[in-house]
Formats: C-alpha cells, structure tokens, sequence
C-alpha cells in the first residue's frame, strides 16, 4: 500500500491517523490504531524506534486503547514507512480512519467473560477497512464490542454497542445506539449474527444521515430510534429478541492495574499505569522486552490509558512487576498518579489555556494517600479530549494554574456540577483531601 495514497472522505476530519500527520504546538501528531488494543511486542519496539528516531519521542497511550506519535518533523513520511513496514498500517489506505472498534483489553483472557470477542472482533475490523461504502464514516465514529469481561470500559460512548449476555442457555449479543453497555439495550441477536448486525446498523446509518451528521447520535435527534429500529428489521435476516433483567455494571476494583489470574490456567495478566497516559521509547522498548520474555509476546493497552502484559507465569509476576516499577510504570492502584489524567495541556495544544500536565503532576504529589480517592480529570479547554466519559471531578482550566471544579452529575449536562471557581492547584488538593475524609461522601 501507498502510504501518501489519497482520498476525499465524505465525512472529512480533523483526527490525526497512521497516514494523516495533525499539527499542534510540539510537531505533528500520528495516531497508530491497534486492533482490539493489543500490538505485537515487536511492532511495539517499531513504534518506539519510530518515536525517537523520526519524533520528538513522546509515545501517548489514549483513551481509547491506541498509540499517539508526538513532536514529528519533517520526517513525517518516513516514520509512516517504518510503521507500514511493521505491519500496523490499515488494509486500505482509505479504512485507516474507520478503525474504531474498541474490546476489552482482557478479551479471550479473562476469567469472566462471556465469549472470546477476538473472533467477531476480526470479522467487523475488515468490513470497516475493506468496505469501501463504510470509509464515508467519520473518524470518530466508533463500535464497542464487550464479551461479558470483568475488565471493561462501560462508560465510554459508542455509536454502536454489543454486549454479551446469555440467556434462556443462549449466547446472546445485546445491542445498543449512541450511548454504553450500562444503558438498556434495544435488543439481542445471537453471537453468530453479531457481524451482521453490526454491517446493517452502519449501512442504515449512511442511507440516512446527512453528510454533517457524524455520528450516530446526530441522526437519532432528529430520526426517532423506534424509526431506526423499525428499518433495521426489515434488513436483519431474523428479528431481535427483548432483554429481560438487563444489569451490566463495572467491576468497582481497577483491574486494569496488578497482577490478575486469567482464564488460563497459572498464568496472569499484569496490568500497569502510564503516567498521565504518556511513555517514552525506553519506556516502551522495556516493556516490550519484558513481554517477550516473560508474557506470550503482546502488549495490550488500555481505555485507562494503562497497558497489560498477559501471558505471564504467575512465579514470574514479581520480577515483571518489579521491572516495570523500575520502568516508571504505575504499578499499584494506591498511588495518587493512577487517578488523574490530563490533556495535553497548553505546551503541545493550542486550545489549552493552562499545562495540564505539569499541574496534573504536582496534584498527584499533594493529594492524600488514603481514604477515598475520586478519579481527576484535568482539561486545558472544554473540548475534553483526555476523557471520553465524564470523570467524577474535572478540573477545567481557566488560565495559567487556575482551574474551576466540577463533580459528575447525572442530573446536569457537560462535566456536572460546578462547586468553586479559579482554584488553584493547591487549593483543589486541599478541598478534595478535606472531601475524601467526609463521612457524607464515603
């Protein structure tokens, strides 16, 4: 494949990808899209190479389980060569855009879940790239596919969700528009038509919405979904069947963080934090040595802006750990770093209004190491890129060092409630310290 092959989207957007370099304050930004999250330990080293030899250095783990590229120069075209060549690029140089399907990072490992993903996971991954109707998609819109995992992102919003379920002895796939596996869903259709289902949603989706209508949501606030259901019937090759007793909720522990059996026998996954969801080549070039040596050769990143090392003997899993602490990894889900995350801040974006980064550094460092901790979302702008969800206290920047707070509020749009204006960073730790020790929020 081309990689300086062309082609003019329906749907045009501003989202860096593998074959589109965006630019921002530090350089140009390449999005490398990973299949289900999970990358070879060698194409891991590939990006990291990449990273330092053509970029500034800096790897980004993203909200959505891929890998960023930031600080690119005037290398641009030959560090999208080296990627190619590590076989991380699209089938098609049009369907690297519409590579948006985000698993559970524990999918096929983990001891809980309903059905291995992988399989469908593959069949929807090269309908998106291979299809030429479905690169009139835009580059945000996204499918989650939940196998039932008890490592799961049930907060993020898809414009289509599958969710395993069984029910009266059947594997079932529910399904949902514009929203998560924790809302009701529409309906249910065996695993076995689960790639159908989801070939008939996105051909539905592109009869009907306008050009300007990017994502599914868009559509359903002017086409009633009873609408939408209605025509996707008539295109399913059975009909869905209600869901009764519908309850899929997170697990409260962070799985994504330490050492956890898998459904293999003596083996574990070991999961570790990014800082502020951001790793440099050594960083990268170690874990991936450790994967090889010690896991069965991948890594698997995250929507917590962490990575896995699965495969692992459970008598090794301190001597990994150990090496990835020495890394710099977040290994424990004590430490105050594992509940912030930041944006990219007003050193490498134009929009932000205050470095979130170095701010999100020195609130880790003050706030309490006990008791209660809510998770931190810092934000540079109101566009929130560092979250696809509404975290339980956003932090927006108001200027250099100063932020308003807000808490998650499911009755009030946007980032929740707002409780205090222009704080500082010392005076954020210092009312979220003084809530974590209240008995009304315990």
């Amino acid at each position: 494949m081309n990689p300086r092959q062309t082609f003019s989207p329906l749907r045009p957007s501003a989202c860096p990808g593998l074959l589109r370099v965006v630019q921002a304050l530090d350089g140009g930004i390449c999005r490398i899209k990973l299949g289900g999250g999970s990358i070879r330990a060698d194409q891991a080293v590939a990006v990291a190479d990449a990273a330092a030899r053509y970029a500034g250095g800096v790897i980004e783990a993203t909200n959505r389980a891929n890998l960023q590229i930031r600080g690119i120069g005037e290398q641009a075209a030959a560090l999208i060569e080296s990627l190619l060549a590590a076989g991380l690029g699209p089938t098609t140089a049009a369907g690297d855009d519409v590579r948006n399907l985000m698993l559970s990072p524990s999918a096929g490992i983990d001891r809980h879940m309903l059905i291995d993903s992988r399989p469908l996971a593959g069949q929807i991954l090269d309908s998106l790239q291979t299809r030429a109707r479905f690169h009139d998609l835009s580059a945000k819109f996204a499918v989650q596919l939940d196998g039932g995992e008890a490592l799961a992102m049930l907060e993020h919003p898809h414009d289509v969700w599958l969710s395993a379920v069984e029910q009266n002895g059947e594997s079932l796939l529910a399904f949902g528009l514009a929203g998560c596996p924790v809302d009701e869903p529409l309906g249910a259709v065996p695993e076995a038509l689960g790639h159908e289902l989801v070939i008939k949603v996105l051909e539905l989706f592109l009869d009907l919405a306008r050009p300007e209508q990017t994502r599914m949501r868009h559509l359903l606030a002017e086409l009633p979904v009873s609408d939408f259901m209605a025509q996707l019937v008539q295109r399913l090759s059975q009909p869905p069947v209600d869901v009764t007793g519908w309850d899929r909720s997170a697990s409260s522990i962070a799985l994504h963080i330490g050492t956890y059996p898998q459904r293999q026998n003596g083996l574990v996954y070991i999961g570790a934090g990014v800082p502020l969801g951001r790793l440099d080549s050594a960083m990268l070039r170690g874990v991936s040595q450790l994967a090889g040596a010690y896991g069965d050769g991948s890594l698997r990143f995250t929507p917590w802006q962490s990575l896995l090392v699965p495969g692992v003997q459970f008598k090794d899993a301190p001597a990994v750990t150990d090496a990835l602490n020495r890394l710099g990894f977040i290994c424990s889900a004590d430490q105050s770093l594992a509940h912030v995350i930041a944006c990219t801040g007003s050193t490498g974006c134009a929009k932000g209004l205050a470095d979130t980064k170095d701010d999100a550094l020195q609130l880790a460092a003050l706030l309490p190491h006990h008791g209660q901790r809510l998770s931190v979302h810092l934000s540079g702008c109101s566009r929130s890129c560092a979250a696809a969800h509404v975290a339980p206290v956003t932090l927006l920047a108001i200027s250099p060092g100063h932020y308003d707070l807000y808490f998650r509020d499911a009755g009030q749009p946007g980032f929740g409630a707002l409780h205090a204006r222009n704080l500082t960073i010392e005076a954020v730790a210092a009312l979220l310290d003084a809530r974590s020790r209240s008995p009304l929020d315990a």
